[in-house]
């Protein structure tokens, strides 16, 4: 390796290890992330959380002071799979989604063109990333999830 090389190897493990000191922890916390995410998720919104075991999963309900109720669904693996939405308002999606996030914005921004009146749709179906919004009023509802990181057996669909 040349010294040139070198320098340039460390220059790049020094900034990965400045970025991970300085950012703050919530930014684990993302559709994708571990488990101890959803305790990140739970503190930044200041939800009150529930948590279900199911056979191949976990299901972590959150209330938050708007009344909007979360959903993260935790694989055997230790990875949230999916996320639902349901309330009077939408919750932090960009906290929820991580680094799923600006592909829903990009989703949401072409689903806008076009619709007119009250009521907002969107479905975007990736083969890594799926999302499905409505909003209608006060009512906000939606699911998003990793295709590849659903446990087998677990209709997605089924979810609340």
């Amino acid at each position: 390796m040349t010294q040139t090389n070198r320098g340039t190897v460390l220059a790049c493990c020094l900034a990965g290890a400045w970025m991970g000191l300085c950012l703050p922890a919530t930014v684990l916390a993302h559709l994708g992330g571990d488990a101890a995410s959803v305790h990140n998720d739970r503190a930044a919104l200041s939800g009150q959380l529930r948590t279900s075991s199911m056979l191949q999963y976990d299901a972590h309900e959150m209330t938050l002071p708007s009344g909007t109720v979360v959903h993260e669904y935790v694989a055997r693996s230790g990875a949230v799979f999916a996320i639902s939405w349901q309330g009077p308002s939408p919750p932090d999606l960009s906290q929820l989604l991580g680094a799923y996030f600006p592909r829903f914005t990009d989703a949401a921004s072409a689903a806008a063109q076009g619709q007119h009146g009250l009521r907002r749709q969107l479905s975007s179906v990736q083969a890594d990333f799926v999302v499905q919004s409505v909003a209608h009023l006060r009512t906000f509802r939606g699911k998003a999830y990793v295709p590849s990181l659903v446990p087998d057996g677990v209709a997605v669909e089924q979810l609340p």
